[in-house]
């Protein structure tokens, strides 16, 4: 256990291998990555997930330099003329713990490898873990957002 109890270390399960290696804001759409897990899992870590069609992917923005950690409010991609919006008000790359969720579509499952559709990380990216989308944890209700969070995600899953 660590000495400070406001620490939290985390192990990478494994590895995303894509053919994007700079993160990009847009057209995410048509790539396909691969999920590489750590060989200390067996395939049955694995098993059942094929039965699912989308999943989460918790993942580390390993490509963010601590320096460049944003922890207040900013315009969402430098753009002055969307609105001055804190760091928790948007999925920006550069956030306070670097971490990023994504939904993406699942291709298939062989062996330690899951691939995968959609999935907005780079070559190299650690992966936190893994989780089946099941719809029962979407949205319950309308869903609501400012209108220039809309405009910024328009082209982000374009092939």
């Amino acid at each position: 256990m660590s000495a400070d109890p406001t620490t939290i270390a985390v192990t990478p399960i494994g590895r995303v291998r894509a053919p994007r290696t700079e993160a990009r804001d847009d057209f995410w759409g048509s790539v396909t990555s691969t999920i590489e897990l750590d060989p200390r899992f067996s395939p049955d870590a694995l098993a059942g997930l094929a039965e699912f069609s989308h999943l989460e992917v918790v993942y580390h923005f390993h490509g963010v330099a601590a320096d460049r950690v944003e922890t207040a409010a900013r315009h969402p991609r430098g753009r002055a003329d969307w609105p001055l919006v804190g760091i928790f008000a948007q999925r920006g790359k550069a956030r306070p713990n670097r971490i990023g969720v994504s939904r993406c579509n699942l291709v298939r499952v062989e062996g330690l490898t899951v691939t995968v559709q959609r999935l907005d990380a780079i070559d190299g990216t650690p992966v936190l873990d893994i989780k089946p989308y099941m719809a029962e944890f979407g949205p319950v209700g309308p869903v609501s957002q400012p209108a220039w969070s809309t405009e910024l995600m328009k082209s982000y899953y374009d092939d």
